[in-house]
């Protein structure tokens, strides 16, 4: 018996869990763009590994605690004409972007989500099932 047609089977995640530890934040960076397509490297590349350095650095300095083995898990997928980063960690609370030059901003960070912000096409905070957040941000795919 011959195979049916199917429809196009969705690329499937890649998938990633780190130590939360301030190291993990170059093995990410890392091991996203190793798995972005060699095609994408010049378009995205950067901005991809940019967005990675952040949002797991916030999950690592807020979202987790190292003496509980917390991890850090990465999620990268292609959809709707975008590649969407998911960064997860079992920490309570709502990342929100700084506000530039507020009363007791730091004047060396805090500006993360600023930067998220003005790199992603989207992005939001999705709470986890069980416990904790994602943090989900999509880089828009060039034009063919």
């Amino acid at each position: 018996m011959p195979p049916r047609p199917c429809p196009p089977i969705p690329a499937l995640p890649a998938r990633w869990a780190f130590p939360a530890h301030p190291r993990s934040v170059a093995c990410a960076r890392r091991a996203v763009l190793d798995a972005l397509p060699r095609t994408h490297h010049p378009h995205l590349g950067d901005d991809l590994q940019l967005l990675t350095s952040e949002l797991v650095t916030n999950a690592v300095r807020h979202g987790t605690r190292p003496t509980e083995d917390h991890l850090v898990e990465l999620l990268l997928w292609p959809a709707d004409g975008h590649y969407w980063l998911a960064v997860s960690d079992p920490g309570p609370g709502t990342p929100t972007p700084a506000t530039p030059g507020a009363p007791g901003a730091v004047a060396c960070g805090g500006r993360g989500l600023l930067l998220v912000d003005s790199l992603a096409a989207a992005w939001a905070v999705v709470p986890r099932r069980t416990r904790g957040k994602a943090v989900v941000a999509g880089l828009r795919l060039p034009a063919r």
